[in-house]
């Protein structure tokens, strides 16, 4: 998964990633290495560390919103080096006041600890209740983008869009995702009490925290009224071994001479980008899959192999709590017409984060692009309509156990199935065409 971001005259040697925070991040090596247009670095214990944050943002951020100054900026950085800094919590408080200065939730500062636990999400496997939270830039509210599957948020019936209030009664006015992450963590087996407002009620909900490991894929065989085999496959998140599992789940499901697929991606938070264009690959023998660009207008554009292990007709269920990596999946099925979305419109997150280690062993993440689907839209914000809008009964007394999901008491499967039926009919008529062509020739 490791390869060189973009080709132009800047390298970093890196592996892409959605996180389970919900925004594209780029691991990578240190890098204390700029071009030749910025500032000389400063060797001088904590000034040090703001430095290397400053010219990281000179160099490579990408702003969304059009606000970014670079004469602000370089007035800001001789500001902060004129100030005395008695320790690291001065330099960290220092950084993560000027990243603030951006309006970016996903520019951040993360201490050597944070650095530590952001590397652990994204392994797969964490000790808390099993949520990925996003800030709203203009509410500064904490949100919950989805639960995952099977963990104690997911069935004590935490939902994406759910705003936490207070943790332990303590309020998450003006708290970062990074404190309200500590807070939620703790050892396996204790207890947390999560204050949530949804739909202007509130509500209280006492979790135990347990250790989360998370499989990211799950099938089913199903067959429908007609007869038709369907295989039924439920992506969770697009961690280290997405893409092995899935490789696995489609042969699976070809060897059992299924006539159709229903791949579901609600509530799929994200994950490893470079799983996403492998799992893509997986479904599509040629297109564009996704492209990325930088500040600079560089593009890097990620396309299909011929690798695909199945050409059967194929739906993909997604709602609001389908973000990043699920998007980038998503939009290169609709924009390829490899198959048709149904469900919701999807959480709309397309910027790229790189993750920065600085020399404390502190790191930041940086928006360095934004990604754009085949069709070069940019769903930032906007989301993915899907070809077949279908919500769930907004009534109180409809309750779905996860393990009805990929079941006909799903009613958004249920109409998925119906419409893969449709796309079945519709090629093996296609096929049979082509058949008859070819006997009659």
């Amino acid at each position: 998964m490791k390869r060189y971001l973009f080709s132009h005259k800047r390298f970093y040697k890196s592996i892409l990633l959605i996180s389970s925070l919900s925004f594209t991040i780029l691991f990578n090596q240190k890098v204390f290495s700029f071009p030749r247009s910025a500032y000389s670095l400063i060797n001088n214990g904590p000034k040090e560390i703001i430095d290397q944050a400053w010219q990281m943002i000179y160099r490579d951020y990408l702003d969304s919103t059009g606000d970014f100054n670079d004469s602000k900026w370089i007035e800001l950085r001789k500001d902060l080096l004129s100030k005395k800094y008695n320790n690291q919590e001065d330099s960290h408080e220092a950084v993560r006041a000027m990243l603030s200065t951006l309006g970016d939730p996903y520019t951040r500062f993360l201490d050597p600890k944070e650095f530590k636990e952001m590397r652990i999400d994204t392994s797969g496997e964490l000790t808390g209740i099993g949520i990925q939270l996003s800030l709203d830039i203009v509410t500064d509210d904490l949100i919950v983008v989805s639960p995952i599957e099977g963990t104690p948020a997911f069935k004590a019936g935490i939902s994406p869009k759910d705003i936490i209030i207070s943790i332990d009664g303590e309020s998450t006015k003006g708290m970062n995702i990074e404190n309200a992450v500590r807070l939620i963590r703790g050892k396996e087996g204790t207890k947390v009490r999560i204050g949530l407002k949804r739909n202007n009620k509130v509500l209280d909900v006492l979790l135990v925290r347990q250790k989360i490991e998370i499989n990211a894929v799950n099938t089913k065989l199903n067959f429908t009224n007609s007869g038709f085999a369907v295989g039924y496959i439920r992506l969770r998140q697009f961690n280290a071994n997405a893409s092995r599992e899935m490789k696995k789940a489609i042969l699976k499901m070809e060897d059992n001479k299924v006539n159709g697929y229903v791949l579901d991606l609600r509530s799929n938070p994200g994950g490893l980008l470079e799983g996403s264009i492998e799992i893509s690959r997986q479904w599509m023998n040629d297109g564009i899959i996704v492209s990325t660009q930088t500040k600079d207008g560089i593009k890097d554009v990620r396309r299909a192999t011929g690798s695909a292990l199945t050409k059967k007709p194929l739906i993909v269920l997604v709602n609001e709590g389908s973000a990043s990596a699920s998007e980038v999946l998503a939009g290169a099925i609709l924009d390829n017409n490899r198959g048709l979305l149904v469900g919701e419109k999807t959480f709309g997150k397309g910027l790229v984060q790189s993750v920065r280690t600085l020399s404390d062993g502190s790191g930041i993440t940086v928006t360095i692009a934004k990604y754009l689907t085949p069709n070069g839209i940019d769903i930032h914000k906007n989301g993915i309509e899907p070809n077949i809008k279908v919500s769930f009964p907004d009534s109180e007394s409809f309750k779905l156990n996860y393990l009805d999901l990929g079941t006909n008491k799903d009613f958004q499967y249920a109409v998925g199935e119906t419409e893969l039926v449709k796309l079945i009919y519709k090629a093996n008529k296609k096929s049979n065409f082509k058949s008859k062509i070819q006997i009659d020739s």
